[in-house]
């Protein structure tokens, strides 16, 4: 089959865990992530007009799930970096309003343009018996009375319904990155106040947390290597009641510094063995 899900899908995600290691800053990702998903469109567009379907069934998987994962990921992206980067300040009333203006907004075109519509059910529900008339070329509708956005798209190239699931699955990555900004429950802040994780707390430097954060993404030690960098730190965040606001500048520091750019790591196993060999004395 052309361009299996699970091949596309393990693609971006190996260019996702990349950039979250390389990248200066979210901003710096989410741009590099668009630029890169721009091009593997590109690329698979160029491969599609080229060759074309075997069969139906092919044609219904690739406008139903690959490209929708493709392109959904690349509205993501484009979005995330458009809101960064009109983001007024870093922390702050400002800041929370800004983003929760932002979800507001999103909310209402959910409520206008996607949860009401016929295809949404469809999709929802998991039904199949009219993918051959939502993810075929050809097939497209206009006594529908569908977006004018259909009179952009290349016919060669989509179904017009491939982009209403790439919304809808754009739209959730959007609301969970907003949410996640919004959240209180998120904010290492809101931990201070509760007496059953008081004790628990960071007492090495920042730059220690962050190696070790660095080391255990780099092992695949983390949900499978499947989680970023950005996740693994908000749970030690979280967890050790500390901010980590420039976590990829401190790291890039980590690599050009003088010595051992592993002294936390190499302190950690100093004192693990110093420990065994008091237990075996003991």
């Amino acid at each position: 089959m052309k361009h299996p899900l699970q091949t596309i899908v393990a693609e971006i995600q190996k260019q996702e865990r990349k950039l979250s290691a390389e990248a200066s800053s979210f901003i710096d990702e989410a741009y590099r992530m668009t630029i890169y998903l721009q091009e593997l469109l590109r690329t698979v567009k160029e491969d599609v007009l080229k060759e074309g379907f075997s069969s139906k069934a092919e044609e219904i998987h690739f406008f139903k799930l690959v490209k929708p994962n493709i392109l959904g990921k690349l509205i993501y992206y484009n979005k995330v970096y458009r809101i960064e980067t009109a983001c007024p300040a870093d922390n702050g009333n400002l800041h929370q309003c800004y983003f929760a203006l932002q979800l507001r907004e999103l909310k209402q075109e959910y409520k206008e343009h996607i949860c009401n519509s016929d295809f949404y059910r469809y999709y929802r529900s998991g039904r199949t018996d009219r993918d051959e008339n939502y993810y075929m070329l050809g097939n497209i509708n206009y006594y529908d009375g569908l977006n004018s956005f259909v009179f952009e798209i290349d016919p060669q190239f989509s179904t017009y319904f491939d982009y209403k699931v790439a919304k809808i699955l754009a739209n959730e990555l959007i609301y969970n990155y907003l949410t996640t900004k919004l959240s209180p429950e998120l904010s290492p802040d809101v931990l201070l106040q509760n007496n059953d994780t008081k004790d628990i707390f960071w007492t090495q430097p920042k730059s220690a947390l962050i190696e070790l954060i660095y080391a255990l993404h780099a092992a695949d030690a983390v949900s499978h290597g499947k989680l970023g960098i950005r996740k693994i730190s908000m749970v030690f965040q979280i967890l050790f009641r500390v901010s980590l606001s420039d976590i990829h500048n401190s790291f890039h520091r980590m690599k050009t510094r003088a010595g051992s750019r592993t002294l936390f790591l190499d302190q950690l196993k100093y004192n693990l063995e110093e420990y065994m060999d008091k237990e075996d004395n003991g």
